[in-house]
C-alpha cells in the first residue's frame, strides 16, 4: 500500500518541488498553504508522515499546529522544516512530538531520507502498540467476584510503590498476571518486564542466569553475559517458583537485595542495578523455612507486601466470564467462530473443582474450540471433564498427524500439570531431552 504524505507550507515553489520528488518515489502527496488546512485534511485523511513548515504565512503557526496535531490523537509522523531555525526551536518541536527537523534551503535527498526514516518509524510504534494490546488481552485479569475485585484494589494501591512483593498461590491461579498488573501500573510500566522460572533453569545455571557471568568463568563461557538483574536495571523482575532456589543463590540474592550490587560469575567487579523485585511461589515458604530449606531473612526482605492468590474453586462466579474470556481469544487465535457454550454446561464446569485452577480452565476451553465440530457446546463435549477418554476423543480426528499432535498436546500438558510447570523434570520424566521438549512444546502452541 502507498504511503500518503502532506506537505504544508505557504511557498507555493517549496510545495511544488516536495510534491514532485516525493511523487517520484512512489508516495501520494497533498498539500496544504495553513495549518488550519493541515489540521481539516488530517481529520478526512490519514497521513504516514506530514512535513510541517514552521513559518506559515496566516493563522496559526507550525508549532500551534504540530501541538494540535497531537492533541487530535494523530499518529502521523511531522517533520518540521524551517528557513529560521534554531537549536531552542528544534528543541521544543521534539518535545511535541516531531519526529525531526530540517532547514531550509532543503536537501532534496536528506528530506527523502528523513521521511522514509519517519515512516519506518512510525510502522514501529504502530507494531509496539499492536503487540501491547495483544499482550494486554493475553495477560487481562478476568473476574468480577469480590476476591478477584479486592485483589485489583490491593494492585493499585501497591503498584505506585516500589516495595517488593511475593505472590503466593495454587498453580495456574494467574500470579505471572499479577506480577505485571502490578508492573503495568508501576511508574516502571515503560521499562521491561523481566522474569525468570527458578524451577525450570538448571540448578548450576540459576547463578548465572540471576547474576550474568564473565568470560571463562566456567567450561563452555565462552563471552560475558548479563545476568536478569541487570537486563532488569531500571524495570521490574520477576522471580517465578523462588521456593526452588538453592542455599548458595538465595545467599548472594539476600545481598543483591540489601545492596542493589552483586558481581557476576567469575568476576571481582560489582554490577550496581535498580531493580524492583517481584516473587512469587506456590510452595508454603514457612514450611521450606521450617525445614531448612528457605531462608527466614530472605523471607522476610521479599515478603514486604504478601499478595494471596485466590484459587479457582473459591471464584466459581467467576468461570462464566473466564469460559467467554479464552473462548473468544482462541477462536481468534485458530480462525475459528466462538462457540456457544450452553448453560449446562457452564454449569458443570463451575461445579468443576478445577484442580489446574484457570491454567486447566483455559486448556479446556482451548481444546474445545479446537476439537468440537458443533457450535454450541454440551456437556458431553468436555472430554476432560465427562469421563471420555483422550483416546476416544482422537478418534474424532481424520487425519493421522492431526490426532497425533492432540495426543502430545495432551500428554505433554498432563506432564507439565504434573510437575508445576518445570519442563526440566517433565523432560527427564517422559525420557526426552529438555531441548526437544520446548521445541515440540512451540510447534504445538504449548507455552511453558
Amino acid at each position: 500500500m502507498l504511503e500518503k504524505i502532506l506537505i504544508v507550507d505557504d511557498e507555493r515553489g517549496i510545495r511544488e518541488t516536495l510534491r514532485g520528488v516525493l511523487e517520484d518515489e512512489d508516495f501520494i502527496v497533498s498539500t496544504a498553504v495553513s495549518g488550519e488546512e493541515c489540521l481539516e485534511a488530517v481529520k478526512q485523511n490519514s497521513f504516514s508522515c506530514i512535513l510541517l513548515d514552521i513559518w506559515l504565512g496566516s493563522g496559526i503557526d507550525g508549532l500551534k499546529t504540530l501541538e494540535r496535531l497531537t492533541d487530535s490523537g494523530s499518529d502521523a509522523a511531522v517533520v518540521m522544516i524551517s528557513g529560521h531555525g534554531n537549536i531552542e526551536t528544534a528543541v521544543r518541536s521534539t518535545k511535541l512530538g516531531a519526529f525531526d527537523f530540517i532547514e531550509k534551503p532543503l536537501s532534496l535527498e536528506r528530506t527523502i531520507l528523513t521521511v522514509k526514516n519517519a515512516i519506518r518509524q512510525r510502522k514501529l510504534e504502530q507494531a509496539n502498540k499492536q503487540l501491547r494490546r495483544e499482550l494486554a488481552v493475553q495477560y487481562e485479569m478476568v473476574g468480577e467476584s469480590i476476591a478477584m475485585r479486592a485483589l485489583r484494589k490491593q494492585i493499585s494501591i501497591v503498584a505506585p510503590t516500589e516495595g517488593r512483593v511475593l505472590i503466593s498461590g495454587e498453580s495456574g491461579t494467574g500470579k505471572e498476571l499479577v506480577a505485571r498488573a502490578i508492573h503495568n501500573q508501576s511508574h516502571r510500566s515503560g521499562a521491561a518486564f523481566v522474569e525468570i522460572n527458578s524451577a525450570a533453569i538448571p540448578e548450576e545455571l540459576v547463578e548465572s542466569e540471576l547474576f550474568g557471568h564473565a568470560k571463562g568463568a566456567f567450561s563452555g563461557a565462552t563471552k560475558a553475559k548479563k545476568g536478569k538483574f541487570q537486563i532488569a536495571d531500571g524495570a521490574t523482575l520477576f522471580l517465578d517458583e523462588i521456593g526452588d532456589m538453592s542455599a548458595t543463590v538465595q545467599a548472594k540474592m539476600l545481598r543483591v537485595l540489601e545492596e542493589q550490587r552483586f558481581e557476576p560469575v567469575g568476576s571481582n567487579t560489582a554490577v550496581t542495578v535498580d531493580v524492583r523485585v517481584i516473587s512469587a511461589t506456590n510452595k508454603s515458604l514457612d514450611s521450606l523455612i521450617e525445614n531448612g530449606d528457605f531462608r527466614a531473612d530472605l523471607f522476610y526482605r521479599l515478603n514486604v507486601i504478601p499478595f494471596q492468590v485466590p484459587p479457582l474453586r473459591e471464584r466459581p462466579e467467576d468461570v462464566p466470564q473466564l469460559i467467554e474470556h479464552f473462548n473468544r481469544r482462541f477462536s481468534a487465535d485458530y480462525g475459528k467462530h466462538p462457540k456457544i457454550f450452553a448453560d449446562a454446561t457452564v454449569s458443570k464446569l463451575q461445579e468443576y473443582a478445577w484442580p489446574g485452577n484457570v491454567r486447566e480452565l483455559k486448556n479446556t476451553v482451548e481444546r474445545v474450540v479446537i476439537m468440537a465440530g458443533n457450535a454450541e457446546i454440551l456437556p458431553e463435549d468436555l472430554p476432560e471433564l465427562s469421563g471420555e477418554t483422550a483416546e476416544a476423543a482422537h478418534f474424532r480426528f481424520q487425519k493421522f498427524k492431526d490426532a497425533t499432535d492432540a495426543y502430545q498436546r495432551d500428554f505433554i500438558r498432563h506432564k507439565l500439570a504434573q510437575f508445576d510447570g518445570n519442563v526440566a523434570k517433565a523432560a527427564e520424566d517422559m525420557g526426552v531431552d529438555r531441548s526437544h521438549l520446548y521445541r515440540r512444546m512451540r510447534n504445538l502452541g504449548i507455552k511453558s
